[in-house]
């Protein structure tokens, strides 16, 4: 946007140790974070507006804070306008702050099962919540970007990946049981013992809005169901 931003925020992707599916099931995962991120470049703006900018399409999306709204956003900005709403649902006053220029870049593959958008939600919450001084801590920010992903973007996600890439720790996981959100980042030990673990590429890409997932999603929630539970 030709001016230096206030600042660099950024949210690493993840893996899951274990635990699949078991997140918004209520259940318990192991996830951590792994060395791949989304960056969000932010300033302030004196005006409502809000221009947003990526590295991975061309063009910018242009947009204030007074249409900002669960409704009617696609594409990739609706990751970072979904986090703008979200966070006016946990308290930031939207009426009465100033718009901003936000530039993203990000080398978490997208669609390759390391939770690319949660990346994007968590850095961008990350930016908003300094740049307004919102004050909250990270695990609700946690749950704005799964507010975001379920409502704005259409996804049926957990809260596991965004509470894997903002409470991440190096070379730690983040135990976290989804039923009372409570989180504990855990030592691997790792790096002590000299062993790495491997995200190996399978060339298999998904989307969360559409496809298995959400199919999986709906089973899960069918079977509680029939079982009472």
């Amino acid at each position: 946007f030709g001016v230096e931003p206030s600042g660099f925020w950024a949210g690493p992707g993840r893996v899951n140790l274990i635990g699949e599916h078991t997140d918004y099931n209520d259940g318990l995962v192991l996830p951590f974070a792994i060395d791949r991120w989304a960056v969000a470049a932010l300033r302030l703006r004196s005006d409502r507006t809000i221009r947003l900018a990526t590295d991975y399409v061309d063009g910018v999306v242009e947009t204030t804070l007074d249409r900002i709204g669960p409704a009617g956003l696609s594409g990739w900005s609706a990751y970072p306008l979904g986090v703008v709403w979200a966070l006016g649902e946990h308290g930031a006053d939207l009426t009465d702050l100033p718009g901003f220029d936000l530039a993203l870049t990000s080398d978490v593959p997208v669609g390759a099962g390391l939770s690319s958008s949660a990346a994007i939600e968590s850095a961008v919450g990350m930016a908003l919540n300094e740049a307004w001084q919102l004050g909250l801590d990270r695990q609700t920010l946690a749950r704005v970007g799964q507010r975001a992903e379920n409502v704005v973007v259409g996804a049926p996600t957990g809260i596991m990946d965004q509470s894997a890439s903002l409470l991440g720790a190096p070379d730690c996981a983040v135990f976290l049981d989804c039923r009372s959100l409570d989180a504990e980042v855990v030592p691997l030990g790792l790096d002590a013992a000299g062993i790495e673990v491997l995200v190996v590429d399978t060339r298999v890409s998904h989307a969360h809005a559409d496809g298995g997932y959400a199919s999986r999603r709906t089973a899960c929630e069918a079977g509680a169901r029939i079982l009472g539970v």
